[in-house]
């Protein structure tokens, strides 16, 4: 075929196929009325010429445009990267395709982000809210399904998160087993409700076990490196005696614990253990390796795009999913002797 000097058109690929443009628009969306052999002819025909559909007017005609959205907080961290890539790999299966949007934290450009899905037509929208008094909701006029703590707000809506309680539980049972009966917390951002929900569990767990809450001492910090070595140098400045245990409430933030111990002249799991949360592929390549409670990211991605897509279709209630949580040990968490407690569920590495 001749070199276009403009994209190929169902015109160019009628002229090759040796058809009309009707058959061609019949054969390339699947029409019944047609039979195989011409449908493979022009199949043929618009892979030589090099046509592409208009998606955009395909889906005008066909009220889905094939798109959904995704909107986390932070794609740079390797959590929520393995969330974006779960959610794009069962999107591409069910084919759809996933545009991905991070809202740095910002409510403002989490916003902006939900205008621009709307105005691209997606068929529907994967959400984790930056704040916890999601006020767009209701003005997002399309199918969406929620992931993160903040969903909880929102029983009327379809959400899925990980077991936050499970998680928290699981490696307190850890610490308490190790010796570590009282760690500090590194914590998140006081307005989230990701820390209620953390600190919460604490409280229980330690009454549970005869433990004082109020010997809780928490440091505040960001959902980054530097949060969590910012937060591990004011704990260190408090010169605490014995050995030290820090539970955090991300991995980012142990890893920059860990960070901290170091530059102080202190080794892990010698004078600190570290005790992440997330279960971001760098923990394993860290000095030691990082122990942590592993969320399920990559079936969390997934599991809200099959939401989703239930929710296009119309084919699932509103109801919150709930994905449990596994521990991780590596390294850097010191056995000190510990007392008997329950089966943990453990994985090595």
């Amino acid at each position: 075929m001749r070199r276009l000097n403009r994209p190929p058109t169902i015109v160019d690929v009628a002229r090759l196929a040796g058809v009309s443009k009707s058959t061609v628009a019949r054969a390339l969306s699947d029409g019944p009325d047609i039979n195989e052999e011409t449908r493979k002819a022009v199949l043929a025909a618009a892979r030589a010429a090099g046509y592409e559909r208009n998606r955009l007017a395909v889906g005008m005609r066909s009220g889905r445009s094939g798109l959904i959205g995704l909107v986390i907080p932070d794609i740079a961290n390797p959590f929520w990267a393995e969330v974006a890539r779960g959610a794009q790999d069962h999107a591409v299966e069910h084919g759809a395709s996933l545009l991905v949007f991070s809202s740095d934290w910002d409510h403002g450009l989490e916003a902006r982000h939900l205008r621009t899905l709307r105005q691209a037509r997606v068929d529907g929208a994967i959400v984790n809210p930056v704040a916890d008094n999601f006020d767009d909701l209701h003005r997002f006029g399309l199918p969406f399904v929620l992931i993160g703590s903040s969903a909880e707000h929102y029983p009327e809506s379809s959400s899925v998160g990980s077991d936050i309680a499970q998680a928290v539980r699981l490696g307190l049972d850890y610490l308490h087993a190790r010796g570590h009966s009282r760690p500090y917390l590194l914590m998140g951002p006081r307005w989230r409700i990701a820390r209620t929900r953390f600190l919460r569990t604490v409280v229980e767990h330690n009454i549970a076990h005869d433990i004082d809450p109020a010997t809780l001492i928490t440091e505040d910090g960001d959902y980054t490196v530097e949060g969590g070595r910012a937060a591990m140098q004011r704990i260190l400045a408090r010169n605490p005696a014995g050995h030290i245990a820090v539970f955090a409430q991300n991995d980012l933030m142990a890893l920059g614990a860990m960070l901290a111990a170091r530059e102080a002249g202190l080794s892990c799991p010698g004078d600190v253990s570290i005790l992440g949360f997330d279960g971001v592929p760098a923990g394993a390549f860290s000095a030691p390796a990082l122990t942590t409670i592993e969320k399920p990211a990559r079936a969390l991605g997934r599991r809200s795009a099959q939401s989703l897509l239930d929710v296009i279709a119309g084919h699932t209630e509103p109801g919150r999913i709930y994905l449990p949580c596994k521990l991780i040990e590596r390294g850097s968490v010191a056995n000190l002797g510990g007392v008997a407690t329950l089966p943990l569920t453990v994985a090595a590495e």
